[in-house]
């Protein structure tokens, strides 16, 4: 287990009577990161949150939180948690001032500290305009935010937020995006979703969970490179036939787009130079050469559509 990271997960397991949730998961977090943590619905990622929080028990493994077990220091690894659950447990008839300062005193945030916390949280969230208002009164957005200030609101040191976004209209979703970023510039974050999108624009590194066992592990910039080092897409003005490009060194395969585009894969040195050159000798009027670039949803719908998709984390680091 890595004695650096903020929480490290260790073989972790949980089971509903027979039915396995989560298998064997292990995986950490570093000061500084912003973790997506991605699967399909049903995959486990809720449970696994929950397990990490302390709300559930493991019945396999353990979590280390900044040191302290979840389940052998459950009062101490919870001090340096804080936590945003699927659906937020905001008191929807107090006002946002009274529901922070509720849960301050939760926390065991100092009496004197008390005020400070509740305006460096809401100063965080946007929510200085609004500490006097009813929470039911609020937009979904703005109770969302509200959410988010009490899982800060003791200054903890990661913070972990389960499917942030759902419900919120697309204004609401940059905004709550915006925000997640202003708190990985100054925790760690893991962040729990199925939008692929939510992923690429907020976290450092991406976790692919499927049927409760972790699938790809891999940084963002390791992504971005991940199909530019395989495939290049060909355009000409007189197309060859596919098998004149698959004689070029290097081109493994060659896949047919539309009547001009084709993708042309390869495993190591890219056949770029040599189509230009084949090109050029059979006036083949080669006009666009561009480098594939995956997107998350590529590999997303890759991995966990296929049965026999599985990245070692160790090798996806690597």
């Amino acid at each position: 287990m890595d004695s650096t990271a903020l929480v490290a997960v260790e073989n972790l397991s949980r089971y509903y009577q027979k039915n396995c949730a989560i298998d064997q998961l292990s995986f950490s977090l570093q000061a500084g990161e912003v973790l997506g943590f991605l699967g399909p619905n049903g995959a486990g990622k809720s449970t696994t949150m929950q397990v990490i929080t302390g709300n559930l028990a493991p019945s396999e493994g353990r979590v280390i939180i900044n040191g302290f077990d979840i389940i052998e220091s459950p009062r101490q690894a919870k001090q340096h948690i804080g936590y945003l659950p699927e659906h937020p447990p905001i008191y929807r008839e107090a006002t946002v001032d009274e529901y922070l300062k509720y849960c301050a005193k939760l926390r065991r945030v100092e009496h004197g500290s008390i005020a400070n916390a509740m305006e460096e949280s809401k100063s965080h969230c946007g929510l200085n305009e609004v500490g006097h208002r009813l929470i039911a009164n609020l937009s979904k957005g703005y109770q969302q935010r509200v959410g988010i200030a009490q899982a800060i609101i003791h200054n903890p040191a990661v913070v972990i937020l389960d499917e942030p976004t759902v419900g919120l209209d697309p204004i609401q979703i940059r905004e709550i995006r915006s925000l997640i970023k202003t708190l990985g510039a100054e925790r760690s974050v893991i962040l729990s979703t199925h939008i692929l999108s939510e992923v690429q624009a907020s976290c450092d590194r991406v976790l692919i969970i499927r049927e409760g066992k972790l699938i790809y592990s891999a940084s963002i910039e390791t992504l971005k490179n991940y199909r530019n080092k395989h495939s290049i897409t060909a355009a000409f003005n007189n197309p060859p036939p596919i098998e004149q490009l698959e004689a070029i060194g290097l081109i493994e395969q060659v896949e047919s787009i539309d009547n001009n585009r084709f993708r042309l894969s390869f495993n190591s040195d890219s056949p770029a130079e040599s189509l230009v050159q084949v090109s050029v000798e059979k006036k083949w009027g080669l006009f666009e050469l561009v480098p594939d670039h995956a997107s998350l949803e590529d590999l997303f719908i890759e991995l966990t559509q296929d049965e026999n998709a599985g990245v070692d984390s160790a090798e996806a680091e690597g």
